[in-house]
C-alpha cells in the first residue's frame, strides 16, 4: 500500500502554474462577459495569483501571453519580475501570440509571404528577449497556422517553413531556457492545421535538438483521444515539457480543469506520477490554460488547482506493487480494480489535513471568499481598462 506521509510529500511539492490571462476577461468567439474587479494591468494580475498561492500553498508560478501582458519601459519586465518576487511568485512561461494580427490571416511563421513570416519569427525572438529579462525558462509556442481549402497552399512547404521559423528561434535559445511546441487539431484552420497532434510536435521536437519539448493541452484532442497514451510515451521519449489543463465535451471548449471528465484527468496523472513526471527533475509544467467565462476568476483558478491535487492525490494512492501483480499475472480485472480503488477514494479529508499541516485554510475557496477581498477589487478596480482577450 502507499505510504502516506509519501503521499503528503509528494503533493506538498507539487506546482502547478497559473496563466495571466486567466484572471482577465475571456470568452467565447460569441461573447465576452466583464466581471467586476478584473484586473487592468500585469501587475494586477500578479496580485490576483498571489491569492491563489497564498489560499493553496502550490501555485507560485505565473505565465505570461505577449502581448496581453506587455509592460513598457527598458526594466519593465524585469521591474515584473521583481514584483512578483515581492509577492511570493516567479514568472513561468512566456506565450507568444501570432494568432491576433491581421497580417497573419494566412498564417504567422508558415505564411506564403516571407515578410510576414519574418514579422512572426521576429516576435518569438522578442519573447525570448523577454524571458531573459524576467527569468523565465520556457518559451511557449502555439500556431494558429493551417489553411481552410484544399490546394489553398503547399502542405509540405508549410513544414518546411514552419521547421525553418523554429531553428533560427531554438538557436536563440540559453542554456537553461528551452522551447515548448504545443498542437491542436484544428481550428481556426478548418481543412489542414500545421501543428495539428502530438506526432507532429514530437518530429518537430526531436529534430530541434534536447531543448524542444511537447506541449499536452488536454482539450486539443479529437473525441475519444486517449490523452493518458500519448503522456505516456513522452515521458518515456523524455520530451513532456508541460500541460496546458483544461476540460472539454466538445472541442477546445477551455473549461475548468477535471470539470468534464475528472476520471480522464486522473488517468493522465496516474501515468504522470507512475513514470517520474512529478520528479522535479523531469521539468513537467502544470499549467493551467482555462478560460473563465462566466464564473468568477481567482475562486476558479483556486479550484482548478484544488482538482490538479484531488487527482494526483488518487493516482498517489494507487497500489503499484498490486498493480504490476495483477498486470504480471494477466488479471485483466483485478489490475482494473486497483486503479478504480484509487479513484474512487475520497480525498479530501488528506488534502485538507495537508492544507491544516502547512498552515493553510482547509478548504481554500471558503477562505478566500470569507476573506472580502473579492469584494474590494471589485470597490477598487474602478477606471481604466480591464484585461482581457486582445487586451
Amino acid at each position: 500500500m502507499p505510504d502516506i506521509a509519501a503521499v503528503k510529500a509528494a503533493l506538498a511539492g507539487q506546482r502547478i502554474e497559473t496563466p495571466s490571462w486567466g484572471y482577465g476577461n475571456s470568452g467565447t468567439r460569441f461573447k465576452v462577459f466583464a466581471q467586476a474587479g478584473v484586473p487592468r494591468t500585469p501587475f494586477e494580475k500578479l496580485d490576483d495569483a498571489a491569492q491563489v498561492h497564498a489560499f493553496t500553498g502550490v501555485a507560485p508560478k505565473v505565465s505570461l501571453h505577449i502581448p496581453w501582458d506587455r509592460v513598457e519601459g527598458s526594466d519593465g519586465y524585469a521591474a515584473l519580475a521583481a514584483y512578483a518576487k515581492e509577492r511570493g511568485l516567479e514568472l513561468g512561461a512566456i506565450n507568444s501570440n501570432t494568432f491576433q494580427d491581421d497580417d497573419y490571416k494566412l498564417g504567422s511563421v508558415c505564411h506564403p509571404d516571407a515578410k510576414v513570416r519574418r514579422k512572426a519569427v521576429d516576435h518569438l525572438l522578442e519573447c525570448v528577449d523577454i524571458m531573459d529579462a524576467t527569468g523565465s525558462t520556457d518559451l511557449k509556442l502555439w500556431f494558429a497556422d493551417g489553411t481552410n481549402y484544399p490546394g489553398q497552399d503547399d502542405v509540405v512547404g508549410r513544414q518546411d517553413r514552419l521547421a525553418e521559423a523554429l531553428a533560427e528561434v531554438y538557436a536563440r535559445l540559453g542554456d537553461e531556457q528551452r522551447l515548448l511546441l504545443e498542437y491542436k487539431f484544428f481550428e481556426p484552420a478548418f481543412y489542414t492545421t500545421d501543428v495539428p497532434d502530438w506526432g507532429t510536435s514530437y518530429a518537430h521536437c526531436l529534430k530541434l535538438g534536447p531543448k524542444a519539448q511537447v506541449v499536452v493541452d488536454t482539450g486539443h484532442h479529437a473525441p475519444g483521444t486517449n490523452i493518458e497514451f500519448i503522456v505516456a510515451f513522452l515521458l518515456r521519449e523524455g520530451k513532456l515539457g508541460g500541460f496546458d489543463f483544461n476540460s472539454r465535451f466538445y472541442a477546445d471548449d477551455d473549461l475548468m480543469v477535471g470539470s468534464a471528465d475528472p476520471f480522464q484527468l486522473f488517468r493522465i496523472m496516474h501515468e504522470v506520477a507512475k513514470n517520474g513526471g512529478l520528479d522535479a527533475t523531469m521539468n513537467v509544467a502544470f499549467m493551467l490554460d482555462q478560460c473563465h467565462n462566466i464564473e468568477a476568476k481567482i475562486p476558479a483558478v483556486i479550484r482548478s488547482v484544488m482538482n490538479v491535487q484531488e487527482a494526483t492525490a488518487k493516482a498517489l494512492l494507487v497500489d503499484l506493487d498490486a498493480l504490476r501483480d495483477a498486470q504480471r499475472a494477466g488479471d485483466v480485472l483485478a489490475a482494473n480494480a486497483v486503479l478504480m480503488d484509487a479513484y474512487n477514494t475520497d480525498v479530501r479529508p488528506l488534502l485538507r489535513e495537508l492544507r491544516q499541516e502547512q498552515g493553510l485554510a482547509p478548504d481554500p475557496v471558503a477562505a478566500y471568499r470569507d476573506s472580502g477581498r473579492q469584494e474590494r477589487i471589485a470597490a477598487e478596480r474602478v477606471g481604466g481598462e480591464q484585461a482581457g482577450w486582445g487586451a
